[in-house]
């Protein structure tokens, strides 16, 4: 269980992803570059077996905006994309509506 002040603490926003390059080596990383309104942030997601590039390119996204950077492969992670997943299945999170890049998720 969190707390309601727990959860206040994450910065959730709209982001649209704007470049998403895969990680040499690797089978199932992609670097993504994702806008959140007025910033870009850098993370890599294991999206390579569920999605393309040009599939990820342009889609409108949740992404947890304030995380603590991590390192994965040597490379810098600065957000979190939200996604749900079932067995194999794995479906980002996005809005159903056209609302700017960088709006707040409450």
């Amino acid at each position: 269980m969190v707390s309601i002040n727990e959860f206040k603490a994450l910065d959730l926003r709209v982001g649209e992803i704007v470049a998403a390059e895969g990680v040499e080596g690797a089978d199932k990383l992609f670097v993504l570059q994702i806008d959140v309104g007025g910033r870009q942030v850098q993370t890599v997601a294991g999206l390579k077996q569920h999605y393309s590039a040009d599939e990820l390119r342009g889609k409108k996204v949740v992404v947890v905006a304030n995380l603590d950077p991590a390192k994965i492969r040597g490379i810098d992670s600065q957000a979190m994309l939200l996604a749900a997943i079932d067995g194999g299945t794995v479906s980002l999170l996005a809005v159903d509506k056209d609302v700017a890049v960088g709006s707040k998720v409450m």
